[in-house]
């Protein structure tokens, strides 16, 4: 189903008049690789593209991305311990210290977990608004620019200001942003807004900025070579073979310099500790390959995931070549023994959105000059059918909750929580667990409850919801938690206890 024939957006779509919305041939290729005109103006050989409309659809999906997370964070419904880890290395940065999370382990680099350098420019950000929260905006900025891409990408290749407005909110608004704004922060929003001028540079037939936008791919995670490799790929398919393959090879050693030797070497573990995703059931049982590749094909969830994936497209993503992009990342999660890597939840899918929604730009521009008449007819509705589903599936989405008042209402455990907070001051080093992580990285040297054991910190403060079986005595907890120290009950609430250390 793919087109992987060298086509330009300047190329003509057969003998006689161009179709609606496509230009004529540009008179050389020079003309392709014309620089991208801001505002009314467009490249040579594309339809006008005006900027305002779309800096505005990304100003309201930056808004409602950011208010989503804010709301999240201010009620302590925080769902993992990563905005706290991120909070904590980006703190690092702008202080100009080594990126050392004591949340993973005390004393714990971040580099040997996953190598992610490319957060260090969020530092600036943190001089400013010293927070986590400013993470959470730098995010909902990264993915809200992605969709003034995806969305201009459409109008200046399909010739229709509809299409483009239509597909940059189908996009802003796609199960995999969504289901990524819900996890709080994570090093993919850099890759997002990459991705996406990567995907546009093929598009257009400009191969050199294609290899430019995919290059520093390799700084936000370790997985992201092997995308950068199938960038390569994709230009010796489109006939840049030399480009291409340099391309290629240069992600792949990317990949292996970062898994075997610099996480490792900066890895307290020595080691690249994600194999075990792959070579360990959740039980941690040794499998085998055969084993691994039988559970992935015959895994329901996955399958179920990729539907949706080209689904939310009308499928005629699978017309481009650009959906190989989405390849190293399936695969990975495919044989990945970790559940939480199957379906549509975390933040993992939203690096595949940009590619599917620009694959189907350019799969409704391939399918033009189709013998099929039947292709040439749905490739005009596609993109008001896929904005109608992403419409739809909104109201099943994460977002959805802004629409409903008690998304607003703080409880009694939130009172609680921030009762806590209050009584721990600055400066000191805390045990904590995952719901306060994030409130206490700012001014504090944070660790958490399953992994500083080694270490004896000033202050413990724990939900009492996770320690159900000690809740009617914390200081026993926090006895058994750290035998060489003693505690004292300073602070205490139905939700939360505070000790600090004698």
């Amino acid at each position: 189903m793919l087109d992987v024939g060298n086509k330009s957006p300047e190329e003509a779509v057969g003998a006689g008049a161009p179709a609606v919305g496509i230009p004529a041939p540009a008179s050389a290729p020079e003309a392709a690789e014309a620089p991208d005109a801001a505002g009314a103006g467009a490249p040579a050989g594309l339809a006008p593209a005006p900027l305002r409309p779309y800096l505005i659809v990304a100003g309201v999906l930056c808004a409602l991305y950011f208010l989503y997370s804010w709301v999240q964070y201010a009620h302590f419904r925080t769902p993992s311990w990563d905005l706290g880890i991120f909070g904590q290395s980006v703190r690092a940065y702008a202080e100009f210290r080594a990126p050392i999370v004591d949340i993973k382990g005390p004393g714990f680099p971040i580099l040997g977990d996953h190598f992610s350098p490319v957060t260090a420019l969020l530092a600036p950000l943190y001089w400013i608004w010293p927070s986590p929260v400013a993470l959470l905006f730098a995010q909902a900025a990264l993915f809200a620019a992605s969709s003034v891409v995806v969305g201009r990408t459409a109008q200046q290749v399909l010739g229709s200001r509809a299409a483009g407005l239509g597909l940059a909110i189908a996009y802003g608004l796609s199960w995999g942003l969504q289901e990524a704004v819900k996890s709080d922060f994570h090093e993919i929003a850099f890759a997002v807004p990459l991705l996406a001028l990567t995907c546009r540079a093929l598009i257009l037939g400009r191969w050199s900025l294609a290899a430019s936008w995919a290059v520093p791919l390799i700084l936000v995670k370790e997985d992201m070579g092997l995308t950068v490799a199938m960038v390569g790929a994709v230009l010796f398919l489109k006939g840049s073979r030399r480009l291409g393959a340099a391309l290629a090879a240069f992600g792949v050693a990317a990949f292996a310099l970062t898994v075997l030797v610099l996480i490792p070497a900066a890895s307290s573990l020595g080691q690249y500790d994600y194999w075990s995703k792959i070579e360990k059931t959740g039980e941690g049982a040794d499998t085998s390959f055969g084993q691994i590749v039988g559970d992935a094909l015959a895994s329901g969830d996955r399958w179920e995931m990729v539907l949706h994936l080209f689904a939310i497209t009308g499928f005629l993503a699978l017309r481009s070549p650009l959906v190989l992009l989405v390849l190293p990342t399936l695969g990975w999660r495919f044989l990945s023994q970790d559940p939480n890597h199957w379906g549509m939840l975390w933040h993992y899918s939203a690096v595949l959105m940009p590619v599917v929604f620009l694959a189907l730009v350019d799969g409704a521009r391939a399918v033009r000059t189709s013998p099929r008449a039947w292709l040439v007819s749905y490739g005009r509705v596609v993109v008001p059918v896929a904005t109608a589903v992403a419409l739809a599936l909104a109201a099943h989405l994460p977002l959805r909750e802004l629409t409903k008042p008690e998304t607003y209402r703080a409880d009694a455990r939130v009172a609680q929580a921030r009762a806590a907070l209050a009584t721990v001051p600055k400066g000191v080093s805390v045990e904590t667990d995952v719901s306060l992580l994030a409130h206490l990285t700012a001014d504090h040297r944070v660790y958490w409850a399953g992994t500083s054991q080694d270490v004896d910190p000033d202050y413990l403060v724990y939900d009492l919801r996770g320690w159900s079986q000690h809740a009617s005595d914390p200081e026993l907890l926090a006895s058994q938690l750290h035998p060489r120290a003693r505690y004292e009950l300073t602070h205490r609430s139905d939700g939360f206890a505070v000790l600090k250390r004698r």
